[in-house]
This record gives C-alpha cells, structure tokens and sequence, in this order.
C-alpha cells in the first residue's frame, strides 16, 4: 500500500480529531502543523467546562450554533493556551474555514490551509487571498479512507 502524501496524512488526521466534536449540527476537525509536526489539534465544541450541544442542544442564533467554538478557533486557542506559535504553519482542516476563523487564521500567522468540504462563505477566501494565504483543497483522501 503506498504512503499518503503529507497533505492527505494531516488531512485524514484532521477528520479523525472531527469524530470528537460535540456540535451535532456539523463535525469539523482541524490539526495545525509546523515542519512536518503537529502543533495543535482542535474540533468544535463548547468552551472548557461548559456544556457541550451533545448535552443540552445547540443554541442556534440566525442559522448558526452559536454554543460552540470552530475547530479552528479551538486549534489556535490550544496553541496560545500551551504557549506553542503557530507563526508559518499549516492548518488543515475537514471543512472551508468561515470568515471569521479565516481572521484569527491570517493573526495567528497561519501561511497554508489544507481544507476538504464546502462553507458557503466567499468572504472568507477572500481574505485569504488578501493576506496571501495559500488555499489547498483536497476533495478525497483516495485509498486512505476518510473524507
């Protein structure tokens, strides 16, 4: 069997970080890798501590679940929380991140993102485009099951 690609490796690592999340409206998974190194992992869910929309439902507010935290968000969080930069990393995530987790993308100095799925938001590859941000998407993950 042959080896992923790198990108498919993180991705697939990604998407099994997902199957923790706790929002049952969507199942996002994302991992923030320097180097060939994992930083930081993250999925979305509620803050530490709090309860999760597994627990007491989403509380939705104009379409959105508004309990919860990207996975993204909960990625770059991790990464200030211990300390660790996430200066010229790489994100890959298991759904196009909205505009505003593409902000904290951009302010955390994040350089690449790896995405597979769809986010209906325009705005967002717009600011990554913007800020230079190099966009890679990964429709399947071939023979390594997965996304």
């Amino acid at each position: 069997m042959p080896r992923p690609s790198w990108d498919n490796y993180f991705l697939q690592i990604a998407h099994d970080v997902s199957t923790r999340a706790t929002c049952e409206r969507r199942s996002v998974g994302a991992v923030i890798v320097l180097n060939r190194r994992i930083l930081t992992t993250g999925y979305n869910g509620a803050p530490h501590g709090l309860p999760h929309c597994t627990e007491v439902g989403c509380k939705i507010q104009d379409g959105h679940c508004i309990r919860t935290l990207h996975a993204e968000q909960n990625a770059i969080v991790q990464g200030a929380l211990n300390g660790v930069s996430t200066r010229g990393a790489a994100l890959y995530v298991t759904c196009q991140p909205c505009n505003n987790c593409a902000k904290m993308i951009i302010n955390a100095g994040i350089i690449r993102v790896v995405y597979a799925g769809d986010y209906p938001d325009e705005f967002a590859m717009e600011l990554f485009n913007a800020a230079g941000i190099e966009l890679v998407r990964i429709n399947h993950l071939g023979n390594n099951g997965g996304i």
